[in-house]
């Protein structure tokens, strides 16, 4: 089972996250931020989306949301974004 060990904060609404294997890749919120949910609008504050943590392998925010990392990982390799530790090296 995949999970996030670590996120960083790169730019705007842009977080560099590492996976449990060892993959990186570089994801890009705005397009969810832009879909202005309930759970999404308040972290259109930079502030706010910059709070985010790691809990039990996923990414999340104080007022709820939670982001699958299965689900980010799996875009960020269709989307060709993903980076394993061999081809780092």
């Amino acid at each position: 089972m995949i999970k996030i060990v670590k996120a960083e904060h790169v730019r705007d609404y842009l977080l560099q996250l590492t996976f449990s294997d060892g993959a990186r890749g570089e994801y890009d919120f705005a397009p969810l931020l832009a879909k202005e949910t309930v759970l999404t609008k308040p972290l259109k504050d930079i502030e706010a989306f910059k709070a985010y943590f790691i809990e039990l392998g996923a990414l999340c925010w104080k007022n709820g949301l939670e982001l699958s990392p299965a689900a980010l990982y799996k875009e960020l390799q269709v989307d060709g974004k993903l980076i394993h530790a061999e081809q780092a090296a």
